[in-house]
């Protein structure tokens, strides 16, 4: 097992248990969901079953890069409830903020999972993947 493979189990472990979160502590994520969103129950549901869907695909072999290319898509689909929480000073269903400090650090912390799950996926700068590439396995 390498490098690869590890962050991709360990990332995969952390998806689909905040997935798994969004199911049993609904409250704690509507909060910072943006009022333009709609039903904020509705989006917490649904970003845990692809938060879910997600981490399975880091864990399983077959599907790591789809994983990988996913996970990075949702770092960045996610992002603008994060910002919102950040522009607002929104607190989360227990009544903690993060400080300013806090947020920077999430903001970078989410660049990063960005680029670690473009790793994971094995992308490379300028190339687009075929559906035939996302369901190839270098691992074992």
């Amino acid at each position: 097992m390498n490098l690869r493979c590890l962050f991709a189990i360990a990332g995969g472990v952390f998806f689909t248990y905040a997935g798994v979160l969004h199911f049993t502590d609904t409250s704690w994520f509507e909060p910072i969901v943006p009022p333009v969103l709609g039903s904020a129950t509705f989006w917490v549901l649904v970003s845990g079953v692809v938060e879910i869907a997600v981490g399975l695909s880091l864990i399983i072999p077959k599907t790591r890069k789809l994983g990988g290319y996913a996970s990075a898509a949702l770092l960045v689909a996610l992002y603008p409830a994060n910002l919102y929480m950040w522009v607002y000073d929104v607190e989360l269903g227990d009544g903690a903020s993060l400080s300013p400090t806090g947020h920077v650090f999430r903001l970078l912390a989410q660049i990063g999972g960005i680029l670690l799950s473009l790793w994971i996926a094995e992308w490379k700068l300028g190339t687009v993947p075929s559906l035939n590439d996302l369901f190839e396995s270098s691992e074992s």
